[in-house]
């Protein structure tokens, strides 16, 4: 499917006024705004950082696109990914729906970040993909001859981002930018 303007559209009217789960998970985000005001994080910004580290890491050829490959390399070497970035689902394909949590409970299990994104139509165009995408994964960055891992400015944000809610039982959906 190409991924349209008009589609990112349609799928946040299907998603109704609760948001695309059918919470209202922007005031559930809310509920935890002053982790983030205690590690002076702008809540707005994180949909453009996110987007941001997206369009450096894939400069760098350092994302995987894609739910079969994220599997296909989490199963191989989890400890090189740094971030799972996961849209919120759409109704009625419980299979991927199925294989989405258990990718996040597997990152979970290997200290991998997950962020949750508004929209796989928006997350695929951040990629450049034609297709709707639904997840892809940030692999980290290696520096020296002691193989240590090294993070830009905008993925120390994330990752202070991912830390704030790291143990919160409702994580938030990130706002991506439309592009």
């Amino acid at each position: 499917m190409v991924v349209e303007a008009m589609q990112i559209q349609s799928y946040h009217n299907m998603a109704g006024p609760l948001g695309p789960l059918g919470n209202n998970s922007h005031n559930n985000s809310n509920l935890n705004s002053n982790n983030l005001t205690d590690t002076n994080m702008d809540y707005s910004k994180i949909g453009r950082t996110v987007k941001n580290v997206l369009l450096k890491a894939q400069t760098e050829s350092r994302v995987i696109v894609g739910l079969s490959a994220a599997i296909k390399v989490l199963s191989k070497a989890a400890e090189g990914s740094l971030f799972c970035l996961m849209a919120v689902p759409q109704d009625g394909d419980s299979a991927t729906h199925m294989h989405e949590v258990l990718l996040e409970a597997f990152c979970y299990e290997n200290d991998i970040y997950v962020i949750k994104v508004d929209c796989p139509i928006k997350l695929s165009r951040i990629l450049g993909k034609t297709t709707i995408e639904s997840c892809c994964l940030v692999q980290k960055t290696w520096t020296g001859d002691h193989n240590e891992e090294s993070l830009n400015k905008l993925e120390s944000l994330l990752v202070d981002y991912c830390e704030a809610y790291w143990d919160s039982p409702q994580k938030p959906i990130v706002q991506l930018p439309n592009v």
